[in-house]
């Protein structure tokens, strides 16, 4: 194979300049960039980049876990995050983990061994004590808030955010509230179940447990849901629902069916997407775009800096009035 001190020999040009060529680097002459790159193209050149990788010390990889791509919630902050590592000539290598502790380990062992520069975690069940003993290794940002930690992470409040849609329906005089939700037992879900049992005691409502539904990730859940308030001889008169697209198609279920919306059934979504803009839906817009590309500049900027500090950055939530309540 080829190497470099071979290009410069054909070529009639020094080492560094092959390697300028190489690297873009705009202060080489028309006339020797051309040489070079016709020498390359006869002797079929490829970087070997792995050694590159050694010389450098830089993959510009990032490694992002994510439980599923198809659910809109990952895909929108990883759309935040592409459009960045775009502009920054960065790679990122999707994981998708299902939740598996072992799958998601793998990830971090990739930094652990230098094949990535930094890793994103988009949704996790691992502990936040065993991604601290990975920060060693290098930079990692977490899209969920876990405290002070030797991690950087980007947040909501999703405490707070979820008060504030029960208050919002609360306030609109809807005092018979029902609660959809996506994995039971998430760290995200588990902050958002204790909001919801605070504002029943603050509220004095009663608690009515078949009014809780969980496992509701798309549409076809929201049509799903819609069908077993139908099935209630007792059904809420409002329902907090995490996830534009669950709304949607409780929606259009509930249109199919008779059930008007809000007069019947009032309903507000957890992420402000087109579908629900479509719909007139009232959601909380928990700025997931953004959520994608501050984690990307974090860890950008810990990469290029070769700096450790962790950073934590909350985002704004806000509540946008439509025609579902």
């Amino acid at each position: 194979m080829a190497n470099i001190k071979e290009i410069a020999r054909m070529a009639g040009v020094s080492v560094t300049t092959v390697s300028r060529v190489l690297n873009n680097h705009p202060y080489v002459s028309e006339t020797k960039r051309t040489a070079v790159l016709n020498t390359i193209e006869k002797l079929n050149y490829t970087r070997n980049m792995n050694a590159v990788h050694l010389i450098t010390g830089r993959t510009h990889a990032i490694a992002v876990i994510i439980p599923n791509i198809n659910l809109f919630y990952f895909s929108v902050i990883i759309e935040g995050l592409a459009q960045e590592a775009l502009l920054a000539q960065y790679r990122l290598i999707l994981c998708q983990t299902d939740y598996r502790h072992e799958e998601e380990l793998k990830v971090l062992e990739m930094l652990r061994n230098k094949e990535i520069d930094g890793v994103v975690i988009v949704s996790t069940r691992m502990s936040s004590d065993v991604i601290d003993e990975y920060t060693a290794y290098g930079p990692i940002v977490i899209c969920q808030d876990r405290g002070e930690r030797r991690f950087s992470s980007v947040y909501i409040e999703h405490y707070s955010a979820f008060r504030s849609g029960l208050q919002y329906l609360h306030d609109k005089g809807y005092k018979q509230i029902g609660y959809c939700e996506g994995r039971q037992h998430g760290s995200s879900s588990s902050i958002r179940q204790i909001a919801f049992s605070d504002f029943l005691a603050a509220t004095g409502q009663p608690f009515q447990e078949e009014w809780m539904m969980y496992n509701c990730m798309n549409e076809e859940d929201g049509g799903r849901v819609l069908h077993e308030l139908l099935n209630m001889k007792k059904r809420p008169n409002a329902l907090i629902i995490t996830g534009d697209h669950v709304a949607a198609g409780l929606i259009i279920e509930a249109w199919k069916n008779g059930i008007r919306i809000p007069e019947d059934l009032a309903v507000i979504g957890f992420d402000d997407q087109p579908i629900g803009r479509s719909l007139g839906l009232t959601t909380i817009d928990n700025q997931l775009p953004e959520m994608g590309v501050t984690a990307f500049r974090i860890i950008y900027d810990q990469i290029q800096n070769n700096d450790s500090h962790p950073v934590h950055r909350k985002l704004e939530y806000r509540i946008i009035e439509r025609s579902t309540v």
